[in-house]
């Protein structure tokens, strides 16, 4: 599985599924819910209006200089390892290195897209069991982590 899911999602450097054996995954066979997500424009801000009671409707700049606003991206990740131990050890450790980032940042570059997103962690809001993660024995998961771009690229 490295040569498949190995290099597609470095987050400050760090190959995700090498370090913790996790990978970006869909919610349903076929779903394009992390490429929605990423690719979607944030909205834009919004333009100062003057509205004179006299006059109909409302007047704007004759130059409108469209700013962005910040976005929220939620990501859908799944990890597996062999043990339960070793699924616990490296979920925690996952979680809190997206939590922690380099000074709080995170630049999550999807190699097949050579797209680079400047984000935060904001929360983890949904985990759901793929295993019965209280036996020993192969553990799957998958879960969503939401990020905040403050500048977004799109």
């Amino acid at each position: 599985m490295d040569k498949i899911l190995g290099g597609l999602v470095l987050v400050n450097g760090t190959d995700i599924w090498k370090e913790y054996g996790v990978f970006l995954v869909e919610d349903k066979r076929g779903g394009m819910d992390n490429l929605t997500a990423i690719l979607t424009p944030s909205k834009t801000k919004k333009d100062t209006a003057v509205s004179i009671r006299e006059e109909q409707g409302e007047k704007y700049s004759a130059t409108l200089t469209p700013r962005n606003e910040p976005r929220d991206i939620t990501l859908n990740f799944a990890l597996y390892d062999k043990t339960q131990a070793g699924w616990l050890r490296k979920y925690f450790s996952f979680i809190n290195f997206l939590k922690q980032g380099k000074g709080g940042w995170l630049d999550i570059v999807f190699t097949q897209l050579d797209l680079t997103l400047h984000v935060k962690y904001s929360e983890s809001p949904k985990f759901t069991p793929l295993t019965y993660l209280w036996k020993e024995g192969v553990n799957a998961g998958k879960f969503k982590v939401k990020f905040r771009e403050p500048v977004p690229i799109i």
